[in-house]
């Protein structure tokens, strides 16, 4: 466990992830009071690798649960192995026979049947999912529950119980009681907005775009052999990209994405004709794209302004760089 926010920091750091203070200061008091955290923020922030992150400065297992619309209890909780069940059946049919055997009418044998259930259904043939994984971990882990506001509000409520007692109640079994209380983390897109009933269980954070700097220092962390004029280029225009009203803004991922893509391509430093065949790694959308293809060919008449291109003669490849 973390004895101080300064020590979150650093074990971060080792593990290429620039940690704020206010993360740092939320994992710490997390980890301290156990309570989980509800992470939100746009996509493509680095809220699902925050928790890949705690997971390896601690050397826990990281257990991830993937929302999506739909997802039931038993895909996230449990499932009986109704094939290993009948395999049994089938192997132990002479067994059943003498179970059987005397009993006077249907409603008898029914009876006899049923006082064998917990033989049936026990530990041994259930298939478990990443919650009951989390809840039977013989050393504490991390659970990530990745994007719970894909998940309807039904499985949103199920999860108050696990939240709340680090406990789940399975019908045929029982309550189930985490041998060591996990280390929650729930992250949001912000699709849809949480239940106060959710919110009151975890510590909140949210995670947004991070500055020039910030994304400028994410670069040179994560890809060192790229170019610092490169570098500085491609977060002028993401950044610049990020004031336009499009469908999907692009991330610290794409930047990520585009830097390394332009690094493939040995670019050591930006131009317009460059940066036009590779903006489908950041822009996902085509009205997107159009979007930011007007926006940089503003950039460019910006930075001729700014420089004075029209009195020295620079053309409109050279005012990327």
């Amino acid at each position: 466990m973390f004895s101080s926010i300064d020590e979150v920091i650093e074990r971060f750091a080792k593990n290429n992830y620039i940690a704020s203070r206010r993360i740092a200061t939320v994992i710490y008091l997390a980890s301290s009071l156990k309570k989980p955290i509800l992470v939100e923020g746009p996509a493509g922030v680095g809220k699902t690798d925050l928790a890949k992150v705690l997971a390896a400065s601690l050397g826990h297992e990281l257990i991830r649960l993937q929302c999506y619309e739909g997802l039931d209890e038993g895909k996230a909780l449990y499932e009986w192995e109704y094939a290993k069940q009948l395999l049994y059946t089938q192997i132990l049919k002479d067994k059943i026979s003498e179970v059987l055997t005397g009993a006077k009418g249907l409603a008898e044998a029914v009876d006899r049947i049923a006082r064998e259930d917990e033989v049936f259904f026990s530990e041994r043939f259930v298939l478990p999912r990443p919650l009951l994984k989390a809840i039977h971990s013989e050393n504490q882990c991390v659970l990530l529950v990745d994007e719970i506001d894909k998940a309807d509000a039904e499985f949103e409520a199920f999860l108050l119980e696990l939240l709340s007692d680090f406990q789940i109640s399975v019908p045929e079994l029982g309550t189930l009681t985490a041998k060591h209380i996990p280390l929650v983390i729930l992250t949001s897109n912000n699709a849809r907005e949480m239940s106060d009933a959710l919110k009151r269980r975890c510590l909140h954070l949210y995670i947004d775009f991070p500055d020039r700097k910030q994304e400028l220092a994410i670069i040179r962390l994560k890809v060192p052999e790229a170019a610092d004029k490169l570098a500085e280029e491609v977060v002028a225009v993401v950044q610049s990209l990020r004031k336009l009203d499009l469908k999907k803004t692009p991330g610290i991922s794409e930047t990520l994405d585009w830097v390394k893509a332009l690094t493939l391509l040995n670019v050591q430093k930006l131009d317009d004709e460059l940066v036009n065949e590779t903006l489908d790694t950041i822009v996902k959308y085509e009205g997107d794209v159009r979007k930011a293809q007007e926006e940089l060919k503003d950039y460019v008449r910006r930075v001729r302004a700014r420089r004075g291109a029209d009195a020295t003669g620079s053309s409109d490849k050279d005012l990327l760089n």
